[in-house]
């Protein structure tokens, strides 16, 4: 099997420098398993990595879609597939980095996501009732057929609640138990998963310093530009945080105070949603940096051991 190294972990826990190191150290190439990165014009609100942080490391699946493109867990497959042709051609290793556990969890064990086509009358007729009745009525039909996926899927989370219900209704049993039976699959690739964590209290003081770092950085400026370029929170793109809540707050829903607040509490939410994940995850190999008196060296010397351990570099 062919070489793979994840680095993942929860949002603002410091992945981006670590790997920065770690794709320097064992010759590698940076993908992106970021759901918005991928998007061009989203680069404060993303948290994207900018040309001159590279520090000369190749990055892949960043700034390759524009906000109103279809971007989904297939689409991240074949572009990783594409990716990973050329990073293996050129003798390098490839770096999977980024907080979207499904994605990497897709590429690692290569999981079937298109044995069923899509039934578009059934999605039209689930999307009419969250435009009519609202995301919570939509997941509460998702709770009662499948209450292992709508643990799994946010409530806002329309797409995958969509998607979810879908599949039940076109084969009568519930996507958890495809998605199961798919995690059951052996990975694909000779590969170290590793998930960088810290304090849960640290975790979310560096998410508030986060967020005020991207308001001082011209958050409002880079929503309000987008749109006037035409998006607007039925696209996908803008539910991501830090885009749905400034836009609520341009439409007059909340303050902007408010605005923030949410941001800053969704994010939390978000970050230990993705703990859960990773958790339920095998073979995870977890970097709790305080173990390491958060020494960036001590803890890139861990991951070079652990890789050539297992044989990985």
């Amino acid at each position: 099997m062919k070489p793979m190294i994840v680095l993942t972990g929860p949002t603002a826990v410091g992945k981006t420098k670590l790997s920065i190191a770690l794709a320097k150290a064992v010759n590698g190439e940076i993908i992106s398993a970021d759901s918005m990165q991928v998007y061009r014009y989203m680069d404060i609100g993303s948290a994207k990595i900018m040309p001159q942080e590279m520090d000369g490391v190749p990055h892949h699946l960043i700034d390759i879609l524009d906000p109103w493109d279809e971007f989904n867990v297939v689409v991240f497959q074949n572009r990783c597939k594409e990716c990973l042709k050329g990073i293996y051609e050129r003798g390098h290793i490839p770096v999977v980095v980024g907080g979207t556990g499904f994605y990497i969890q897709a590429l690692l064990r290569d999981i079937d996501f298109t044995e069923n086509e899509a039934n578009t009358e059934k999605r039209a007729e689930l999307e009419q009732i969250a435009a009519e009745q609202g995301a919570e009525v939509l997941h509460d039909m998702l709770r009662k057929v499948d209450p292992v996926s709508a643990e799994m899927i946010h409530a806002n989370n329309i797409k995958r609640t969509v998607r979810a219900l879908e599949y039940y209704y076109l084969t009568g049993e519930p996507i958890s138990s495809h998605n199961e039976r798919e995690r059951e699959k052996d990975r694909a690739y000779n590969s170290c998963y590793f998930v960088l964590n810290d304090d849960r209290q640290k975790l979310y003081d560096r998410i508030e310093v986060r967020i005020d770092e991207m308001v001082e950085s011209g958050l409002v400026e880079e929503v309000k530009k987008l749109r006037d370029m035409g998006c607007d929170r039925s696209m996908v793109s803008m539910q991501g945080l830090g885009y749905k809540e400034i836009l609520a707050w341009l439409d007059g829903e909340t303050t902007f105070e408010e605005a923030i607040e949410i941001l800053k509490r969704d994010t939390r939410h978000f970050a230990k949603r993705q703990l859960t994940w990773f958790r339920r995850e095998e073979d995870v190999i977890w970097v709790n940096k305080d173990e390491f008196g958060y020494d960036e060296e001590k803890i890139l010397g861990f991951l070079l051991m652990k890789l050539r351990e297992q044989g990985v570099i």
